[in-house]
């Protein structure tokens, strides 16, 4: 089995993962845990986790100015990152916000062509504006009832703050993990995240009533710590080792399935005709963005 085929299932055991995320997170928080104070459990124990596990690899010796990219990245794929997606999806609900993520490799293009001057050709740019639009009607207009979500409009737009950050993370982080092993390279990223998070989350951390939770919710914590942050994290890295990141960010598009699936199937979520065309649309708009387009030769 060659790397690339590796890549790929380790994408979609990702996709599943964050699939599920989704719902699991949503039942643990606001009710038992606040956003913040969750997102500083999360990325702490990331950051415990891998920080142990380096322990038993070859060490590595990070390059000083390297130290200053590994910050900014930890700065959009964990701080805002989880900030946005945590504090969204406690006001939304599971399959709005999972249809809103599919945006990211629209954002991936977008940054590419900024950052690393790939060319965009018209049918991709129609693909990020009818993507965009599903996205602006998903936010606006996506609301079910009260009962799922307290503010949609306002979770679905952290959600899609998340999704931009997301995507300029897998563009500026593709230099950095061909250089160093990835289990240094994330051990370093989750503990600039953390610091950056503590200040947001410290209040809410201190307030978290650990005693009154039963095993159900410390079960969920730990599914999102351990599976949602550090597998899928060293998953994302791997394949990034082998695949482009706008290949890494099209794996997205099974999350809303796998979102929906897992949402209905627990009762959390419900459908409607605005959600249905809005994620439609979205994903027309990622299936232009993502064509492949022949390469043209002067003769």
């Amino acid at each position: 089995m060659n790397g690339r085929t590796l890549a790929l299932i380790a994408l979609s055991i990702t996709a599943l993962i964050y699939g599920i995320t989704f719902t699991i997170a949503k039942e643990v928080m606001p009710k038992h845990i606040l956003p913040y104070g969750f997102i500083v459990v999360r990325i702490g124990g990331a950051a415990v986790f891998f920080w142990i596990t380096s322990l038993f690899i070859k060490q590595q010796k990070i390059e000083r100015e390297d130290y200053k990219r590994i910050a900014v990245a930890a700065f959009f794929g964990v701080c805002l990152n989880m900030l946005t997606f945590f504090k969204g999806l406690s006001y939304t609900t599971p399959i709005s916000a999972s249809a809103i993520m599919v945006t990211a490799p629209i954002l991936v293009l977008i940054f590419s062509s900024i950052l690393i001057k790939e060319k965009i050709v018209p049918i991709k740019i129609l693909g990020v504006i009818i993507g965009l639009i599903g996205a602006v009607i998903l936010i606006i207009y996506g609301n079910t009832s009260s009962k799922h979500g307290s503010n949609v409009v306002l979770g679905n737009f952290l959600v899609f703050i998340n999704a931009a950050s997301y995507g300029l993370y897998l563009v500026l982080v593709k230099k950095l993990i061909n250089k160093y092993n990835p289990i240094i390279f994330v051990r370093w990223l989750y503990l600039f995240g953390f610091i950056m998070v503590l200040p947001f989350g410290f209040t809410e951390l201190i307030n978290i009533d650990f005693y009154t939770m039963d095993t159900s919710v410390y079960l969920k914590i730990g599914y999102v710590v351990f599976f949602s942050t550090c597998i899928t994290y060293l998953f994302n890295l791997f394949a990034l080792t082998t695949l482009k990141p706008t290949t890494v960010s099209v794996f997205i598009y099974l999350q809303p399935v796998l979102a929906t699936m897992f949402a209905l199937f627990r009762g959390s979520d419900s459908l409607n005709v605005v959600k249905v065309i809005a994620t439609l649309l979205i994903f027309l708009g990622v299936a232009l963005v993502t064509k492949q387009v022949p390469k043209t030769t002067n003769k």
